[in-house]
């Protein structure tokens, strides 16, 4: 096992339409708004941008995003990562379907949907990374469960900031559903 990769896969099951869902996701500059770990989001160019997360340990951590796949028709949006973090990330949303897994860390709970069949949406989320950080490469061995709990918090804050965000009706600057 190398300490130093990360693979992170988790569902959220959120009350809200899939188009609406996306919306949010697409629109990284309101992250801010709603996900309490991600403190800024700095754009870099069209397709690029620098976003400041801080979750529960004490370091900060600035990863430089550029879009690799944005499909609205396929629900799926994915970006390269690179900086204090490098790899991949990806969310899949799709429509609720009868009988469909929560996924993986507890952090795939309905938030208002009324279960598998519900009214709503999955959201998929997928990530392959590295540290860039050097400390973060030299405290991997002894940290790796604490680094991987520190993210299945930031990933539950983020569902629910995310379903709060959704059910207010605000809508991203990318013009999704209310």
């Amino acid at each position: 096992m190398d300490p130093n990769h990360y693979r992170f896969r988790g569902s959220w099951r959120l009350a809200a339409p899939t188009s609406a869902v996306y919306a949010a996701l697409e629109d990284v500059r309101s992250y801010p708004l709603w996900w309490p770990e991600i403190s800024e989001v700095r754009p870099t160019g069209e397709e690029t941008g620098d976003v400041v997360v801080r979750a529960l340990l004490p370091y900060r951590l600035v990863i430089s995003l550029e879009v690799r796949r944005r499909d609205p028709a396929a629900g799926v949006l994915e970006a390269a990562m690179r900086g204090d973090l490098n790899g991949w990330s990806r969310f899949t949303v799709t429509p609720n379907g009868p009988g469909g897994p929560d996924g993986e860390g507890g952090t795939g709970r309905a938030s208002g949907a009324g279960g598998a069949g519900g009214v709503g949406c999955r959201v998929l989320f997928e990530e392959d990374t590295r540290p860039g950080k050097p400390l973060l490469r030299r405290l991997a061995l002894p940290l790796h469960p604490v680094f991987r709990a520190n993210h299945a918090v930031m990933m539950l804050r983020g569902r629910r900031g995310l379903a709060a965000y959704l059910a207010a009706g605000v809508t991203g600057a990318s013009g999704g559903d209310r």
